[in-house]
């Protein structure tokens, strides 16, 4: 692998109830999820940019994915934490850490999904 690249290049969200997860994550970052079925699974696909910083990805609904939130973490980026963390508990998920500084990289908070899974908040105001 290069050192000049980021090294995620696709995350995916492990969802049980594809509608409700798409519609959360909609209400939170204010975005429009696409679904896309390949083959067997169900994907909705976050919005992507080519060829921008940042990795793109998707909630997957399969037999290999099973939301966790003891398993990996992921960051999404947002303009403000506090606000998605309060949209958060307004659409079924909940707010587990507050917007926190972690110094000169920004800031972080995390919450947990409506299918259980925590996902980190990063912002670099």
């Amino acid at each position: 692998m290069s050192d000049r690249v980021n090294p995620v290049g696709w995350f995916e969200i492990p969802v049980n109830d594809m509608p409700r997860a798409k519609a959360f994550y909609e209400q939170v970052f204010g975005m429009e999820l696409q679904p896309q079925q390949m083959g067997p699974m169900l994907m909705a696909w976050f919005p992507m940019a080519e060829n921008e910083y940042g990795a793109a990805g998707a909630l997957v609904k399969g037999e290999w994915y099973q939301p966790s939130e003891k398993g990996v973490v992921i960051y999404l980026s947002s303009a403000d934490i506090d606000t998605a963390l309060d949209r958060a508990d307004a659409a079924g998920g909940k707010a587990l850490q507050r917007k926190t500084s972690i110094g000169e990289y920004g800031f972080i908070g995390f919450l947990q999904d409506c299918e259980g899974n925590r996902i980190g908040l990063h912002s670099r105001a």
